[in-house]
């Protein structure tokens, strides 16, 4: 694990999910249930969808109250630059794209702005290897044990 990876998990509090599925199947759905049953702030995006997770969901980047520790991307690579225009442009600290998922040049704009960037690595998988998670893959860490307030 990379040094970029342990600092990010260590160090953000709020994790804004672009791409965020409102599907329990989805694995944006099952990545943001484990960071909100882990202490992490989950923020949806998803310009589809008013509410996930029974919190608001912004329709852009550009619409929350305050910038994220992390934007975690789950786009197709084809979107990462506009998005990581967006996460500079808000002062978030962090780009994460999920497995799959990389795109060098927006990273290296990320990057000149100051911005930890990571690419083509599951953040669910990457806390549990950090051993803030269970690492057993049959546990009930992809069912979403966080539920909002009533």
């Amino acid at each position: 694990m990379n040094d970029a990876i342990k600092c990010i998990l260590r160090n953000a509090k709020s994790v804004a999910i672009v791409g965020l599925s409102a599907k329990p199947e989805q694995d944006s759905y099952l990545v943001a249930c484990y960071l909100a049953d882990h202490g992490y702030k989950v923020i949806p995006v998803n310009p589809g969808a008013s509410e996930i997770l029974g919190r608001k969901s912004y329709a852009s980047l550009r619409d929350l109250p305050e910038p994220p520790d992390v934007v975690d991307i789950f786009r197709r690579a084809e979107f990462v630059p506009e998005i990581v225009d967006e996460a500079i442009a808000i002062g978030a600290k962090a780009i994460w794209m999920q497995l799959g998922i990389t795109h060098c040049e927006a990273a290296k704009r990320a990057e000149a702005a100051g911005l930890s960037v990571v690419m083509d690595h599951c953040m669910k998988r990457e806390h549990q290897r950090m051993g803030k998670g269970t690492t057993d893959d049959s546990s009930p860490q992809d069912a979403c044990q966080w539920r909002p307030a009533a």
